[in-house]
Formats: C-alpha cells, structure tokens, sequence
C-alpha cells in the first residue's frame, strides 16, 4: 500500500481570535505594550547612572546629564503599557500572558488573511521597538567621554604666540594636560569649544610616548629629551649613484600612451582651475610643478602641486629641534606616486624585480629673498628638491621613523659620503617590506644644478629588505624607531625588531617576533596603540615597546590585538572595507571606519573598552583618516574628492551651545568631457546631524532641501587616497595637513583654528592649566 500525507488541520490565529474577541466587545485582547510608568521593567538598572562617587571626574560631577539623554522625540514613539503587569525574566525582554479563549470564540467565523496579518502587525510592533531602545547606547545623543590611557606627569611644551610658517615658535612650560584629573576635564572641555578647521594653538600639546625618551633629565619638558635623534650610526648605503633626468625617465611616472617610436612619455599636464568659485583661473601644471593658492586666492596659506600620477603613500619627515633654525624652519615631505595613472596593482600578487619607481621629496621652504621680513609667513613655496629612484616596484604605503634619525645639519659633509635625511620604510609591489636610508638633497645637489628642477638619486638596494613566503606585505606602521608591524595580504600580522637587525648588521629575510592570524582577508588598516603596557602594579613600563594593535581588514572585522595573546578581538563587524585607521592619544582609541561611510572612534580604556561613537559622515567612502599626537582634529580623505576636518573632543551633550562642525578644507571636481579640474576652497563648515533609526525618515521629509547633492558615483580622479597631519616638527609644524589625491595633484595647508565667540574658556589658559591659582570657578568654561 503507498504511503500517503496526512491530511492538512489548520492551526487557530491566536492574533485574528483576539481581533475577533475585540469587535464582539470581549475583554480577550493583546497586550498593546510591555512598558509600563509604574511597573519595573528589570531593564533600569542597566542605563541608570550610579551614585558618583566624591574622587568621580570633574566633568561627570559637574555634569551628570551627560551620562545618558534619552531623545524626547524617541521617547514619544515609544507606546505606553497597560494597566495590567508583566512577567519579567533579567537581561530579557518583559514576556505577557496571552489571554484566555473561550470555545465560542474558536467556532466564530475566521476573518481575512489581510485583516489578521494587519491586526498582527500593528499590535505585535511595540514590543519589537523596544527591544531595539533595549542597547547599550540608549540614545544617539549620547557619547562617552574620551578618557586618557597613558598619564604623562611631567610638564610639556606650550605654545605662548600663533605660530607662522617658517619662524621659530614662541615655547613656554606648562602641565600636562594628564597630570590632574581636574586638568583633563578642564583641557578636554576647552577642545570643545574649537569650531576652526584646524587646532587652536593655545592648547596644544605633545601627547606622544616614545621608549627612546631620556628619563631623569632636569630638562626632560623640552621636545629633544621626548623625541630624541636616533640611528645616529647608519649611513647611507654605498652603491647610490647619481643620475640626470634622462636616464631617470624610466622611474619616473609615464603616460598611459606610447610615443611613435614605442617609448614612455612623461604624463600629461593637468589642468586645473583655482581660486574662488566665481572668479577661477585656468592653471597648466606639469609634473614637478607648483603653486601657491595666495596666487589666486589672497590671504590662503595653502600650496597644490603636481607628482605626476596617483599618489598612495605620503609623510612628513621628522626633524630635530635643535637642527630646524639652520634650514629656516623646512618641512620635507615624502610622497610614492605609481607608475601611470592607470596602473592597477593587484592585491597579493608580487611583481619580479626589478621594477622601476620612485619616490619624490618635496621641500616647503619660505622665499626670503623675495619677500620682506613681515611677509615670512606667507611668502612660502613647496619644490620638488630630489628624487629616489628605485627598483622595487611603487609602493603601497610610506612611512618615516617617527623620530628624528637624520644627520646632524650644522657640521660639515663630505661629498663622498652625504648625509641622511632619515629613515623611510614602505611596502612594495615587489612583496617587501623595505627600509631605505635617504641621504639629505643639501648635499647631493651641487651649485651647478638647475634649483627648480630636482635631483634625481638611485638606490639599488634597501638597508632593510622583508619577505614573506605565500603573502605579500600591504601596510605598515612603526611602534617607535625600532619596532614595525606590517599587515598582510593573507590576515596575518607580522612584528619586527629592525632595531637588533640593523645592530648586527643583518640586512634581508629577517624572522619576525611575532607572525598573528587576525583577518580572513588584505589587511590594509593598521596602527599602533602607543601606550606603553604595565607591569603587574599597574605601573607603565615607558622603557618598553606597545603591545597593542588595531588592525582593519578587506573582511569587513576591526580587531584589537595584543601582541602577547595570538589572536585578534573584534570590536565591530562591517560589510565595507577598512582602508584606513589611526590612534588619536586625545580621542583615547584608535579611529576606524564603520558602515554606510561613517568614521567612528572606539575606547580602548578599560572602563569603555570597545565602545565608540561616530565622528562623521563623509559624502564619499573614506580612503583615509589621519590623527595628530599634538591637537584634537581628525582628517579625513574620501572618494568623492573631498578633504574635511573634525573635532574629536566634541561635547557629549548635543543641543548645546557648541555645534558639531564638519569642516570641507577642499573639493576636487572633474568634468570628463574636457579632462579638467576644479579645486574649490572656502566651504562653509557643516553641522553634522545624528539621528536615530526612527526619527532619520521623518527628519528627511522636513529637511529635503538640505540633503546633500552629491552622488553616489564619483571619478577616480579625484578621490583623496591619504591625508596626513605634520606630526614630526613640532608644535610650529602641528598645523600643516598633506593630502594626495588620484589626478596626481597633492595640497598642502596650514589650519588653524579658533575659540567659539573668540572667548578663550577659563579665561585664559595659564588659569585653564593651573599654571597660576585658580580666580574662578572649576565650571566656568561651560557656557
């Protein structure tokens, strides 16, 4: 006998009989609501602050609203309980007894599909809205307070005049701002009260920790005993030779099409237009080309100029405080531009050397002999000084010892032997991790040479060459000038001690310390947490290198690692890919990038580990952010060919007197049927609007005509691939910002920023930072 199915029994609506219950006048219905005003619902406990305690933070004293503000507008949504209490289970949500049905009610006549899954819908969604207010984070008004991880007790270095381009700046003693928990409230606070795009110089500080640091020195407040010259017995590698610009044609960027006789031409000239946005100039840029926008545009102390084709690696290169009056005050800057415009490299895949590239150093020197001694600060330019010519391919990404390794500039050189600029590693096409020592252009260039055309200097070979079997090196960053981490193409992370290698001499293939599986893809974000760690006291050991990493993945995790367990912790999931990560000292974490383009920051303190709030929300993906050791501003470099400024140490009380502002440094635009651009400056600074979820649609309709115009679709061209603050010169360089973007055009621009209303908070800053005693009260800078 086949077998057969049972025969199909249909199952009572337990929503339509309460439907049915309700149109017949019956007391049998759902519950509208789990929440209750008079009933505990068990889920107080977790968002209620506690009782301060007295040793509480000035700013959670004076200020305990901003723990948690619940959105008026969300509160509204919310649906009210009934009368009737509930069961509750702790850590879950309140669980309602489904009333009784009687058999009269299972005869009745069952009502449509639409009705039922109507009366369903509307009578089953209060409760899945509360489960969503049910977080961490009850409100999106909400943010946490940065809180300092390492606590420098010495005194530091202040600013007592605005600093100028190309003049020494005005130094004066002062505390740190982590000395007191009174003054990291206070400092904290006044950074709140920044809406320039830049810093404001009254309150900046060196925030860095460095192994290298001389310890038990009277003088230990200045910059030379904090960042002090290291490498001090590398040289320049024998072998360099010296080349004309002929027979460096082959390493410098080419245009995508061949001349007749199948040689490379030099690129293509861009054509720009500068200047304000009715009144534009045509400019003609050719590769090495440069120009100051005070040219177009009067009082800007900004420079554009042109490497010649997209540029993925740049930096600032650090120099020694006692050296800089002999160069007046020069900023070197290091920038990798590919071969070609069009050149693709593909993730993973090594390329056989060798293979021509370059790296070019610019110079932003001042012009004092064309200008008088009132205009130094504004009489500047920027020049290509020299050219690195090599033979591992372009590079991924570059990066400077973060602490002064060049040569001393007040003695004399030989020329057989130049001195060195510093050390600069990088990732290669070839797979490599390379560190090559830069000898200094002063000495390479000789009377002879054209001053505005650069020198052009071969290196066949690194100081340092890295491998890895099975997995290319993708990108890097130093710990301090001994340690580097490097992120692969295949998850792993790699650590190094080049500093024993470069002791005894060793030169290629060097074994890491320590080789960790933390991504499943590419990891291209990574970054230092430069804290020293602790012993078992809980007392820093400064003498020591960091041992914790935040690392960002073509995978989508971002993971904080600590070196001494071989594994990674992720700390947020995302569908998008992580280009880009740096540690902020003042926002107390690492800043990463989460969904939908937003730039977020997330705690590594212990008491908010893992807990972040969002920064911002560029138009575009974001290629790159950059954070400064010496100020509170972030960079952010996206896709849609904009370069915008925040501030980190925003208020955590929205609605106050201080907006959120998001500053637009620049624009790129790019018109594809002429093949020219448009740099525009002088934007407006935009207030950022958090939203939550429910309000975010309702918020759309009111404010149609403020969303921003921009699409969704921009061209190569013109996205901004790396932002970098000038973390290696000082307070006088703090406010330069580098930027590179993919038409081979790089900026540079010196930001500054200003008090809200000009009114300095705490009356002044000796009084902010306790330098004389206190005239006022600890609240005063709140407005």
């Amino acid at each position: 006998m086949p077998r057969q199915l049972r025969a199909r029994t249909s199952r009572p609506n337990y929503a339509s009989l309460a439907a049915i219950g309700d149109e017949e006048g019956s007391t049998t219905s759902l519950p509208k609501s789990s929440f209750d005003k008079d009933a505990d619902s068990g889920s107080d406990c977790d968002f209620a602050p506690d009782k301060l305690s007295e040793d509480a933070p000035e700013d959670l004293q004076n200020d305990p609203e901003d723990l948690v503000e619940v959105d008026e507008e969300e509160a509204r949504e919310v649906p009210k309980r009934g009368k009737n209490k509930t069961l509750t289970t702790a850590g879950s949500r309140p669980i309602s007894r489904l009333p009784s049905v009687t058999g009269a009610s299972l005869s009745h006549k069952p009502q449509p599909k639409s009705q039922s899954t109507q009366a369903s819908t509307s009578k089953m969604s209060a409760p899945r809205a509360a489960r969503i207010n049910a977080l961490p984070n009850p409100s999106v008004h909400h943010r946490h307070r940065a809180m300092p991880v390492f606590l420098r007790k010495e005194n530091v270095e202040r600013l007592d005049a605005p600093p100028t381009l190309f003049n020494p700046p005005k130094i004066v003693s002062t505390n740190s701002m982590t000395s007191e928990q009174i003054l990291t409230d206070r400092i904290s606070k006044a950074w709140n009260f920044n809406v320039g795009p830049g810093p404001v110089w009254n309150i900046m500080e060196d925030r860095s920790c460095f192994k290298e640091a001389l310890e038990g020195e009277d003088d230990s407040i200045y910059e030379s005993f904090r960042r002090p010259r290291v490498h001090q017995n590398v040289e320049v590698k024998p072998g360099w030779t010296k080349m004309n610009e002929c027979d460096a044609a082959r390493y410098l960027p080419t245009d995508t099409v061949l001349t007749d006789d199948g040689q490379l031409r030099p690129p293509a000239p861009v054509h720009c237009f500068l200047g304000p946005h009715s009144h534009q100039t045509r400019v003609e840029m050719a590769m090495f080309d440069s120009h100051a926008i005070s040219e177009y545009m009067p009082g800007s102390k900004s420079f554009v100029f042109n490497v010649g084709s997209p540029a993925w690696g740049v930096d600032w290169c650090p120099t020694y405080p006692d050296d800089r009056p002999f160069r007046d005050y020069k900023h070197y800057l290091a920038i990798a531009p590919l071969s070609s415009r069009s050149h693709s490299p593909m993730i993973g895949a090594k390329v056989q050397r060798p293979v021509p590239a370059c790296v070019q150093i610019w110079g932003l020197q001042s012009k004092r002999g064309n200008a008088s001694q009132a205009d130094h600060s504004l009489a500047g330019e920027i020049k290509c000084e020299m050219v690195i010519c090599l033979e591992s391919g372009p590079a991924f990404e570059i990066k400077w010892c973060p602490l002064p390794s060049h040569d001393q500039w007040d003695e004399v050189h030989m020329e057989e032997h130049p001195r060195k600029l510093g050390l600069l590693a990088g990732t290669f096409e070839d797979g490599s991790l390379s560190v090559y020592v830069v000898p200094d252009p002063e000495d390479i260039r000789n009377k002879d040479d054209d001053p505005m055309r650069p020198t052009f200097v071969h290196l066949p070979e690194p100081l340092l060459h890295i491998e890895l079997e099975d997995t290319s090196c993708w990108s890097l960053d130093w710990a301090n000038s001994e340690t580097i981490a490097v992120g692969c193409t295949n998850g792993y992370v790699a650590v190094y001690d080049i500093g024993n290698a470069l002791r005894t001499g060793q030169d290629r293939n060097i074994l890491p310390t320590h080789y960790i599986s933390i991504h499943q893809s590419a990891v291209r974000a990574l970054a230092w947490i430069r804290v020293p760690p602790a012993n078992g006291s809980g007392v820093p050991s400064t003498s020591e290198d960091p041992t914790v990493l935040a690392t960002g993945g073509y995978d989508g995790l971002e993971c904080l690692t600590d070196i001494r367990e071989p594994h990674g912790n992720v700390v947020n999931r995302t569908r998008d890919v992580i280009n880009s990560t740096t540690y902020s000292a003042f926002a107390g974490g690492p800043i990463m990038i989460d969904h939908d383009n937003t730039v977020k920051a997330y705690s590594v303190s212990p008491s908010t580990l893992g807990r972040g709030h969002v920064l911002l929300e560029p138009d575009g993906p974001a290629w790159s952010v950059s954070a400064s050791d010496y100020h509170a501003q972030l960079a952010v470099g996206s896709a849609d060919g904009s370069c915008v400024t925040t501030n980190t140490l925003k208020s955590t009380r929205r609605g106050g007197s201080v907006p959120f502002f998001v500053h637009k440094i620049f624009q790129l635009d790019y018109s594809r049927k002429t093949g020219e651009f448009r740099m525009l400056d002088h934007f407006l600074p935009q207030e950022t609007q958090e939203r939550s979820a429910n309000s975010k649609g309702k918020q759309a309709k009111k404010d149609e005509s403020e969303i921003s115009v921009s699409t969704g679709v921009w061209p190569s061209e013109v996205g901004v691939h790396r932002v970098t603050w000038n973390m290696g010169n000082g307070l006088g360089g703090a406010p330069l910002l580098a930027s590179t973007t993919g038409s081979g055009l790089c900026r540079v621009d010196w930001l500054l920023g200003r008090w809200i209303r000009n009114k300095v908070p705490y009356v002044d800053v000796p009084n902010m930072r306790k330098e004389v005693d206190d005239i006022m009260d600890e609240d005063s800078g709140d407005e």
